[in-house]
């Protein structure tokens, strides 16, 4: 089971929107991940970008979530949508050789959008865990999840692969 890990992407405190729906199942996930010896990876955000007042390098809004299952020091920060693109996290991938990701966090629309995209168009198995996902706009999220699937993801809820 170590070829798979489970990625957390920003369940940081300027997520305020949604995330507390999703948070119980994602720490399900965690749990799960955990005592099926996975890898369990979490992604921060920073903004780089002046004059941007969110997700700010050093400050409490960068922070992950109080109540998110902390369950490794695998803590990793990238400053765009693409996890992949922190080179640290892309290093640990291939250290540790992991090809199969089941993705949970925020934000549908945006990161884990374009990071599931990237992970599969690299040749990745991903799996979205639908119950464990959030967006700004949820109306959006049945659209995302069917975008998902168009692009080589298999997307179930949480209780379907424990």
């Amino acid at each position: 089971m170590k070829n798979k890990a489970l990625i957390v992407i920003d369940l940081q405190n300027d997520i305020t929107k949604n995330y507390r729906e999703i948070i119980e199942s994602v720490n399900h996930a965690i749990d799960w991940a955990y005592e099926g010896n996975m890898y369990i990876v979490y992604i921060c955000h920073n903004n780089l970008s002046a004059g941007t007042r969110t997700f700010k390098p050093g400050t409490h809004g960068a922070e992950l979530v109080p109540e998110l299952k902390i369950a490794s020091e695998h803590i990793f920060t990238k400053t765009k949508s693409n996890a992949l693109t922190s080179e640290e996290f892309s290093d640990f991938i291939k250290t540790h050789g992991i090809t199969e990701f089941y993705i949970a966090g925020a934000d549908a629309a945006s990161c884990i959008k374009s990071t599931c995209y990237n992970m599969t168009k690299s040749g990745f198995d991903v799996h979205v865990l639908s119950d464990c996902i959030t967006s700004y706009d949820k109306k959006k999220l049945p659209e995302l999840l069917e975008y998902y699937e168009s692009k080589g993801c298999t997307v179930n809820k949480l209780s379907q692969i424990m």
